[in-house]
């Protein structure tokens, strides 16, 4: 893929990510220092200035669109801005009008779409479940999910990548049940943000990884494959979710007592210990990727 398709992608990646119009001050910060962040990857489009762009009105919808002729490519776009307008929940009205817009700028018809609108609803939808765990059984629980979003990370999906959100939203919630703690998906969701794991923006950067590394692929045909960035989107998801789970037992067992400024540092220094951890546990994530499938990841999604 040409560095200018690249751009237009993440274009539509990021026009999507602001699509409803509500991000506040914490969001839009987030989703600047992942740009940043991507930036420094090898051949990387100037994502900085692409999303200077997309905040001051620079660039309209039907501009990125047209820069992307294949459409394995217009499919890839199209599927990017689902899960980024699905990321905090079902797609507002707002996101559905853009989402429809965008339809229509990719010239992609309804039996295109269907599958992957169908499945990111349903990730979007799914309910928390409930299994109260011990503290010691809560640590191999933890470390599993760990491992499985490092390995759904490798996979050539997008729609695998919308599922580590929900998962490490189970994570929490089977975490606070087992304290005795009754939570909802808005406690869930202000609690990530609290430790500084905005959900826009954290799909941003495993896409953006995938899509720099070339191992995103779509229902329409490969897109290529590489290793860099997607190695580096591995650690990162499976980093995330462990050091989410260990900072979820201390926070609820300690009674949801822990200041904004505690959650935050005690996440960013068990992040520290989750990445030296992922190397340890790097080949079990590989074999796991090896046996994940789509069908297999949405099921664990759902129940």
């Amino acid at each position: 893929m040409e560095p200018n398709e690249q751009a237009a992608i993440l274009t539509i990646a990021l026009l999507a990510a602001v699509a409803d119009g509500t991000q506040d001050d914490r969001e839009r910060e987030q989703i600047r220092q992942i740009a940043e962040s991507l930036a420094g990857e090898h051949g990387a489009p100037p994502l900085a200035r692409i999303y200077q762009d997309v905040l001051l009105k620079r660039v309209t919808l039907t501009q990125a669109a047209t820069m992307l002729r294949d459409p394995a490519q217009r499919q890839l776009a199209y599927e990017m801005a689902v899960c980024v307008c699905d990321a905090d929940g079902s797609a507002s009205p707002a996101e559905r009008r853009f989402l429809d817009e965008l339809r229509t700028a990719l010239q992609l018809d309804t039996t295109q779409t269907a599958e992957v609108d169908h499945a990111a609803a349903a990730m979007a939808e799914a309910p928390l479940t409930a299994a109260t765990k011990s503290d010691a059984e809560l640590d191999q629980y933890i470390l599993n999910h760990a491992i499985i979003n490092g390995a759904i990370e490798l996979l050539p999906h997008s729609l695998a990548t919308m599922a580590i959100i929900p998962l490490q939203m189970k994570m929490v919630y089977r975490i606070g049940q087992s304290y005795g703690h009754e939570l909802d998906k808005g406690h869930i969701k202000e609690f990530l943000a609290t430790a500084g794991v905005g959900l826009t923006s954290q799909y941003l950067e495993q896409f953006g990884r995938k899509l720099l590394g070339g191992l995103l692929g779509s229902v329409a045909g490969g897109i290529g494959r590489g290793v860099g960035s997607v190695a580096a989107g591995s650690a990162f998801s499976f980093a995330t979710t462990y050091a989410l789970g260990q900072l979820a037992k201390r926070y609820y067992a300690g009674g949801r007592q822990m200041s904004t400024a505690l959650v935050q540092s005690t996440y960013q220094s068990l992040l520290g210990d989750a990445k030296q951890l992922q190397q340890q546990n790097l080949q079990q994530i590989r074999d796991r990727a090896r046996t994940l499938d789509a069908g297999q990841i949405m099921s664990m999604v759902k129940n």
